[in-house]
């Protein structure tokens, strides 16, 4: 019942907050129903419920955070935030646990602030950050010391592209002379890292294996790591294709012409892309964000490291000649060069093989010079 004013009756049962509660005794009982309170007195108090969050379940956040970022930019509107995410965010236990994409800075965006930031990243212990300021300092700052130094810092995290860089680093001399060059290094780096699942540093051992470059000479056993690099290969491809929902049909195709190998010295093997030395014919994969800051560090300058320097030419590298002719060249055209025989096999896929073309005598552009002509490196 209602009286005259609107008003209800005192109930026997009243309901508060889902809970029945039995009165006895209706004295003093407000008659007009109280609405419940929409705001707590503490926020009604100007205060924030985000200051009375315990500072570790903060961090655990901003940890999960900075290991799920895709791009920088996601951990960097949590700066801006406020004074005490900024503070937390800023923390060894966050910065230690950040993936490889939120180091993905742009050459163009490059400053001391990006310095200083994944400095105290590598001083927290983050290996990709270690990794990452090495290549930069090594190839693009010429820090030779200090880029090397932080590589090694990651491998000997086991961080497989740190083992993969320093090898390729060991096969070309980098930052020294040619006498510099210690293949017996670069070859257990490069096993190393291929234990750890490298797909490019198992193809750079099967090559040094089948060709006795710094270790002794095993066809079969370099066969097997080829084989193995291009099973992992076309495996990635697939999970990645899988996720995209890009048709995989023509990946894995097999040929009744055998393929023949690039320098003849080996029996032709199956018309089987597994088989192959040059991989399957899946799409490139993502390159690192190191990898892809050299490319843009050194393409704004015209794609010039220094006079009489060259860039591997595979896109997906970037890495510079650290002195002149360090690079081996394709001993059939002589147009391109490369760090290593795992870029060789990507650029290979890519575009170099419709492009090769070979010629009876090539010369180096700027002449015999430097440390003497170039390696050459066997083509198909």
């Amino acid at each position: 019942m209602r009286t005259r004013r609107g008003l209800c009756y005192p109930r026997a049962d009243v309901c508060v907050d889902k809970i029945v509660v039995k009165r006895r005794d209706f004295a003093g009982y407000n008659m007009a129903c109280r609405k419940r309170q929409r705001f707590s007195p503490v926020i009604a108090g100007n205060s924030d419920l985000f200051d009375a969050l315990p500072d570790d379940l903060v961090i655990s956040i901003l940890s999960k955070l900075s290991s799920s970022a895709s791009c920088p930019s996601d951990f960097i509107n949590v700066l801006i935030t406020c004074k005490r995410l900024n503070s937390f965010a800023l923390q060894p236990l966050v910065l230690s646990k950040a993936s490889s994409k939120l180091f993905a800075i742009k050459a163009e965006n490059w400053s001391e602030s990006a310095h200083r930031f994944l400095k105290c990243c590598a001083d927290a212990g983050n290996v990709e950050a270690c990794y990452t300021l090495g290549m930069i300092r090594f190839y693009c700052l010429q820090n030779r010391g200090s880029g090397a130094s932080l590589m090694a810092k990651a491998a000997i995290s086991s961080h497989a592209p740190a083992l993969y860089s320093l090898a390729v680093i060991q096969f070309n001399g980098s930052g020294g002379s040619k006498n510099d060059k210690d293949l017996r290094a670069g070859v257990a780096l490069c096993a190393r890292a291929a234990f750890l699942g490298h797909i490019d540093a198992l193809r750079e051992l099967g090559h040094c294996l089948q060709d006795g470059y710094g270790v002794r000479q095993n066809i079969t056993e370099g066969r097997r790591f080829l084989v193995q690099a291009n099973a992992r290969e076309l495996a990635a491809g697939l999970s990645s294709a899988s996720v995209s929902n890009i048709a995989t049909c023509s990946w894995l195709t097999w040929s009744p012409h055998p393929i023949p190998h690039p320098t003849n010295r080996h029996p032709n093997v199956p018309g089987c892309s597994l088989l192959s030395d040059f991989g399957c014919n899946v799409p490139a994969p993502e390159a690192h964000p190191a990898n892809k800051f050299l490319t843009d560090w050194f393409g704004s300058r015209d794609g010039i490291p220094g006079p009489g320097l060259r860039l591997c030419s595979h896109v997906g590298c970037g890495r510079p000649e650290t002195r002149r002719h360090e690079f081996r060249r394709c001993s059939v055209c002589g147009a391109v060069n490369y760090c290593s025989r795992a870029c060789q096999a990507l650029d290979w896929k890519l575009r170099h093989k419709a492009e090769c073309a070979p010629v009876e005598r090539w010369l180096d552009e700027e002449g015999v010079g430097g440390d003497g002509m170039d390696e050459v490196i066997a083509e198909s």
